[in-house]
């Protein structure tokens, strides 16, 4: 395959991955904090989908496309920004992969809850939102440095 197209697929599918990320958690977390619970519920539904759709084959295009990259390129596999980059992708990885999780329970606690007519959420979701807001953050910042790797390839 051509560099320049690898490297726009490369491109298009950290565009849709880190766009996915961000919007989900948004529409989750802002859907949360209304407490209404019949928003959450489709809010909720509507992440999982997501993230199963465009996350989870974006996070198998990336790697497959970036080592793809390095080979056509010539850049030295122990490069310092590579290195860095993968790093910090499998820190992401690790933090999306209970969040995953999470967003099913989230998910099912809210659609018993809205099926049920309740007020409220149970306690277990919010104390999983918690938990969701906590992997978020550092999976944020680590897709933010890759980025900002990608683009400048300081080390």
């Amino acid at each position: 395959m051509d560099y320049l197209l690898v490297k726009w697929l490369h491109i298009l599918s950290s565009t849709l991955l880190f766009g996915t990320g961000i919007g989900s958690a948004f529409y989750m977390l802002f859907a949360s904090i209304s407490r209404d619970v019949r928003a959450i519920a489709v809010v909720s539904r509507h992440v999982v989908l997501a993230d199963w759709i465009f996350t989870s084959s974006t996070v198998l295009i990336q790697p497959l496309t970036g080592i793809y990259l390095i080979h056509l390129a010539g850049f030295p596999w122990n490069s310092r920004w590579i290195l860095w980059s993968a790093g910090l992708y499998l820190l992401a990885g690790a933090c999306w992969l209970p969040v995953v999780w999470i967003q099913l329970r989230m998910r099912d606690l809210a659609q018993a809850a809205a099926r049920d007519g309740a007020a409220d959420l149970p306690v277990q979701y919010w104390r999983y939102l918690r938990l969701w807001v906590a992997l978020g953050i550092p999976a944020f910042i680590a897709m933010m440095t890759v980025f900002w790797l990608m683009v400048v390839k300081p080390l």
